[in-house]
């Protein structure tokens, strides 16, 4: 089972030059809860833009370079749809996590999607596709914490297929 998780502005941005543009401290432990100990599905630029290998989350890594290798034993490296179908299939939930060409990619087999809303509107270049309400259903919203931490007000919103 295929899973969404992405932070996106208002005006539907996700990143500017292959970074966040912002800094949500509570967002990302969120993220850590959600997907440690699970399948976490990104392209190359994404897995890039992490710095590292995301400790107890086994990493599926798109990309068209075939001499792109990454020696870790939770790495995997993919290069087709056929080599996901597997995840796509899978009985466990798997975190589709950027960026917008993966999300894009995968999107027709997505179950559910983990959005954290941001209520501002950012410059960038990286955009989340569009939420269809005709195909996905809001189930749950809750506020995110806006503090000395987290600049920004925000939703945590979860939304199923319908």
């Amino acid at each position: 089972m295929l899973s969404i998780i992405v932070a996106k502005a208002k005006n539907n941005i996700i990143g500017k030059e292959n970074k966040l543009l912002w800094h949500l401290p509570d967002d990302l432990k969120r993220f850590k809860n959600l997907t440690t100990g699970h399948t976490i599905i990104m392209g190359r630029k994404t897995f890039e833009s992490l710095g590292k290998v995301l400790p107890n989350r086994k990493h599926v890594i798109f990309s068209q370079n075939p001499d792109f290798k990454i020696q870790d034993e939770n790495v995997e490296i993919v290069h087709s749809m056929f080599q996901i179908q597997e995840y796509i299939e899978s009985k466990e939930e798997c975190f589709v996590i950027g960026g917008a060409m993966i999300y894009n990619l995968l999107m027709p087999y997505v179950t559910k999607m983990y959005v954290t809303e941001i209520h501002k509107d950012f410059e960038g270049d990286t955009f989340f596709p569009k939420i269809n309400p005709e195909i996905w259903k809001e189930v749950k919203r809750e506020k995110g914490p806006k503090d000395d931490e987290n600049d920004f007000d925000y939703d945590y919103v979860i939304y199923e297929r319908r």
